[in-house]
């Protein structure tokens, strides 16, 4: 490992230079449980085997008591199990083509999630014939989770793109940054983009600092994250679309809410208090490949083994308005309940499946402009 000094990025899109800001603790965390609109049935696999292979055996130690893995923002979807066991499967590949023997027994997978996600469900669908121990982790992994140089690898996948908190000047109305009548950055004035940039710049950077006292000197940290093309605008990002689709639907309540039967005295009032939807935005932020990876190396915790981006339209084929709307509400469901309560959840995205169905270019895969970055980190020498 520590000679090796292969690179491999590709990477041509380009970024601003957001401004670092303190950091928020607010937790978010998929719907849980097993049902239609659960993160299990609506989450989505993304093949690890290319960069689980630059896992080299040579840098660890036969003495060594365990081998220990952990999954930052495991969820509790199938994902998790499956980029797992892809990964145990390229670990014992390469101990086998160094003449060595397989290191199951050893190896140790910490699953990493906020305290409020539903571990049960996680724990309930472990493979029931895995190679590893299993321990859940609970907390914001914008922070230390483990103690220094124990882990020998990390991996996250599609976690990194959430905030650890909502930019606070885009909730106030003394701000010029105030995102009034959006509930996202998506096609907001630029001091909102900003703002959002700024949290997202200064979370990535708490995670990676947090990562590199954790990681020992010669281990491995592997992510996945959804990114765009620095030439592409707001409106052409079909994900970012749905947020603003999402985004009238509350208007759309909001304007009538006190003719909603459905709706209980103390969620109507509720609604109102809030000033709906002005007080709600979404945690969740696009960045360019080009400025994650003007983050990675403007910190300096790290090298960068190899990184490459990928299309990956076909994850993101929906065949109907029903399971686009299932997916975005698996996501979000429980941060709009945790913010305004749950009588309002059926009346919202019944309404934003009818507008799928008036709007069905929302749905089309080819005019969907993201792409998955996938980089293998290394840790800078610790000497």
């Amino acid at each position: 490992m520590q000679g090796n000094s292969r690179k491999h990025v590709k990477i041509d899109n380009t970024s601003n230079q957001p401004i670092k800001t303190e950091m928020g603790n607010e937790s978010y965390a998929m719907k849980g449980g097993e049902g239609p609109h659960s993160y299990a049935q609506n989450s989505y696999f993304q093949d690890q085997e290319a960069i689980a292979k630059s896992f080299y055996p040579r840098a660890y130690d036969a003495h060594t008591s365990s081998i220990c893995l952990a999954d930052m923002g495991c969820s509790t979807g199938p994902n998790t199990f499956l980029a797992m066991q892809i990964i145990i499967d390229a670990i014992e590949h390469q101990f086998q083509s160094h003449g060595l023997a397989a290191q199951s027994s050893k190896l140790q997978f910490f699953f990493n999630d906020q305290a409020t996600k539903d571990f049960n469900t996680v724990f309930k669908n472990l493979p029931p014939n895995r190679k590893y121990f299993a321990v859940g982790v609970p907390g914001s992994f914008r922070g230390r989770l483990f103690p220094k140089e124990t882990l020998h690898m990390v991996h996250s996948s599609s976690s990194l793109c959430w905030l650890s908190t909502v930019p606070k000047e885009i909730t106030d109305r003394t701000y010029s940054a105030w995102n009034k009548g959006r509930i996202h950055c998506t096609n907001a004035p630029k001091e909102v983009a900003e703002a959002y940039a700024t949290q997202y710049k200064m979370d990535l950077e708490n995670f990676l600092n947090a990562r590199t006292q954790e990681l020992v000197e010669n281990g491995l940290m592997i992510f996945q994250i959804l990114v765009v093309p620095d030439v592409v605008l707001d409106s052409e990002v079909n994900p970012k679309r749905a947020f603003e689709l999402l985004g009238s639907c509350l208007v759309d309540i909001t304007k009538g809410v006190r003719n909603l039967l459905a709706f209980s005295v103390l969620n109507r009032d509720r609604l109102v208090k809030k000033k709906w939807p002005d007080s709600f935005n979404v945690p969740f932020f696009y960045s360019t490949a080009k400025n994650v990876k003007a983050i990675l190396e403007t910190n300096g915790s790290f090298c960068i083994e190899w990184m490459e981006t990928l299309d990956i339209k076909d994850i993101f084929a929906f065949p109907s308005a029903h399971i686009f709307v299932s997916t975005n509400r698996a996501a979000l469901e429980e941060l709009i309940e945790k913010h305004f309560g749950g009588g309002i959840m059926e009346e919202v995205y019944d309404r934003c499946t009818k507008k799928v169905k008036e709007f069905p270019y929302i749905m089309n895969s080819k005019n969907l402009k993201i792409i998955m970055m996938y980089a293998i980190l290394k840790p800078k020498s610790k000497a």
